[in-house]
């Protein structure tokens, strides 16, 4: 017990230095740098990140070029991390509230994200045009349809406002399986982020674990032409789902 607390405050420590290496390339590098060159960069800090809290990532699938929107299952604070660390040009749509965490906050921002306040609908609204036109530019976007974690053994109801600007801009979506494995459990009780767990108890908990694995698996895009918002969280929820193996939509319908 004494060793895997020093062991999590030596993860913790390492990590915090991590954090303000990340705002110093931030703020040194990124203003007018090109694209590459930042994706490059988020790509290496997230990958970093992950195995300095003892995270091995185990990526499957591979994401197409091109627009596309991203929709993932969310398990953890720990997801944006793990999907920039295989896919470093996804502009993520976060809750507003992301960016008050310390130094984390503004980090996410430097890496392009699109922030809404889910409790206001116009707001989400000017969020899913933002998308659209990102989309249309030639960006990646990506977004939790879930709209909150969940405990990694069940999908929540999907939400489909967002993939409106699949529709509309004609980008395929590129559904997206997370899961977070340990020793002796299929699905991680460490890295699961719900209920009243603040986020310094999660960061605990994942520190003072040992063997946790990200699996992020690439499954097969659903075309949005043709499609209507409805259709396509159906299609994209029950994708991720199948590769989870947890009950689809049929069993858990979305929230529109």
């Amino acid at each position: 017990m004494a060793l895997r607390r020093v062991r999590a405050v030596w993860r913790i420590g390492r990590m915090t230095l991590q954090v303000l290496r990340g705002v110093w390339i931030a703020w040194r590098e990124f203003d007018g740098a090109s694209a590459a060159h930042r994706c490059a960069r988020i790509q290496q800090w997230s990958a970093e990140m992950l195995a300095l809290l003892g995270i091995t990532l185990r990526p499957s699938g591979r994401f197409r070029n091109g627009p596309q929107l991203l929709a993932i299952n969310h398990v953890s604070w720990l997801d944006i991390m793990a999907v920039h660390a295989v896919c470093p040009q996804a502009r993520f749509v976060s809750k507003s509230d992301v960016k008050a965490w310390p130094l984390l906050g503004w980090l996410i921002t430097q890496a392009g994200t699109l922030f809404i306040e889910r409790e206001n609908k116009r707001d989400a609204l000017r969020v899913v045009h933002q998308s659209a036109e990102a989309l249309k530019a030639g960006d990646t976007v990506a977004f939790f349809p879930e709209g909150t974690t969940s405990d990694g053994h069940h999908l929540l109801p999907f939400h489909a406002n967002l993939l409106q600007a699949a529709v509309s801009s004609g980008a395929p979506v590129q559904p997206v399986a997370l899961r977070f494995s340990e020793p002796g459990h299929a699905v991680s009780p460490s890295a699961a982020y719900i209920g009243e767990t603040t986020l310094v108890q999660s960061l605990w908990m994942i520190a003072c674990a040992s063997g946790i694995e990200v699996h992020v698996d690439v499954l097969e895009p659903v075309a949005s032409e043709g499609l209507d918002r409805r259709a396509l969280v159906q299609a994209v929820r029950g994708r991720i789902a199948a590769s989870l193996g947890v009950p689809d939509a049929a069993h858990n319908p979305p929230v529109t």
